[in-house]
């Protein structure tokens, strides 16, 4: 508002596109509609580390998998296990998902699957995960198997743990699993349906597809098997994709759907949003890179980030808009906490002041 109220600034025809709910779904954004907004440049004031330029981001979309069975009866001479895994490190889906970190979902598909082939196990229920942007860090299922596999059960249980210790050291110290008798419960998943869910579980694309090539230190595409629920006669899996390029997005989503389809469950896409592709000959990218050495003494930082900003979306809306996302240095967004770092602010709006001035023409 500044900008725009400063009558002695230097600058070619400016609009002010002011976006409503970014915090909760981006739905201002959503609600643009073509023609709307006319310009060559997007300037979008939304980044969270001064001194950082955003070239590029990631879009993405929800895929939710579900399925509704018949239950069967349990053994009545079986003994019912609760299999419990947490203490992992979760973490934001998309910033954080080439970080290494174990997805709970994912490993506790491993140990079903040897349990399944090896004890006789039957599955009862699945409570993984709980929101789609997170990677999951804890994980519950209870099982049942025949009293005389009990002991080779609980024996692997301590297994996975340490391999998993192993597999993860460094990153995961705080893994836990463990195993502990409970009340048999009356039904059970049936033995088909299980073997489907646990296969497609098991065999879902999750963690990073690629990175970007003309900037191979960032993710490009991935996605994360962020809940699974299983229990009552329902069963649904859901998952996050992302990436910054629209064609690989639907190749990950495509190979998931598939995944899940060839399990008997009806896969449902929703919630996309479109990514943004990083151009690193972009004309308003050189221009702020020399505005800020010369301003500063120093070069800015080029980034992409492989989450959702609003210039993915705009940029679907206006086709050809040239596009850059920086800001002030803030500290935890979209939280209770979150808080600008003040000496920063004079900072960025000098730069955008003098990125007003020297921005390219288009030819």
């Amino acid at each position: 508002m500044a900008v725009m109220e400063d009558k002695t600034l230097k600058h070619g025809p400016l609009v002010a596109l002011i976006t409503a709910d970014e915090e909760t779904g981006m739905y201002g954004a959503f609600g643009l509609k073509p023609g709307e907004i006319e310009g060559d440049i997007l300037l979008n004031l939304d980044s969270e580390e001064e001194g950082e330029l955003y070239i590029g981001c990631a879009g993405g979309e929800d895929l939710t998998a579900t399925l509704e069975y018949k239950e069967e009866e349990t053994d009545p001479e079986d003994v019912a296990l609760k299999v419990t895994l947490k203490g992992l490190r979760g973490g934001h889906s998309g910033i954080q998902i080439g970080w290494g970190h174990a997805n709970a979902n994912k490993l506790m598909a491993r140990f079903l699957n040897q349990v399944i082939a090896y004890d006789e196990a039957c599955l009862v229920s699945w409570e993984g995960g709980n929101m789609r942007n997170a990677i999951p860090r804890e994980c519950e299922v209870v099982i049942t198997v025949p009293e005389t596999e009990v002991e080779d059960v609980l024996a692997f249980v301590g297994e996975c743990e340490q391999v998993w210790r192993d597999e993860f050291a460094t990153i995961e110290e705080g893994l836990s699993f463990k195993a502990e008798r409970v009340e048999l419960p009356k039904y059970m998943v049936p033995e088909e349906i299980r073997d489907n869910l646990v296969d497609a579980i098991y065999a879902c694309p999750n963690g990073v597809e690629r990175f970007i090539p003309t900037i191979p230190d960032t993710v490009e595409t991935s996605s994360n098997l962020a809940i699974v629920e299983i229990a009552n006669g329902k069963a649904a899996v859901k998952v996050l994709t992302r990436s910054s390029r629209e064609s690989m997005k639907d190749y990950r989503n495509t190979a998931i759907e598939s995944c899940f389809s060839m399990a008997g469950m009806h896969v449902e896409r929703s919630g996309s949003y479109s990514g943004w592709e990083p151009n690193v000959n972009s004309p308003i990218l050189h221009a702020m890179k020399e505005s800020y050495k010369a301003q500063f003494g120093e070069l800015p930082e080029v980034k992409v980030i492989h989450a959702g900003l609003e210039c993915g979306i705009i940029g679907a809306v206006v086709p050809g808009l040239d596009m850059i996302s920086f800001g002030p240095t803030l500290r935890s967004p979209h939280s209770p906490d979150e808080r600008c770092f003040i000496p920063s602010v004079g900072k960025f709006y000098d730069f955008v002041v003098a990125t007003l001035e020297n921005t390219p023409v288009k030819e």
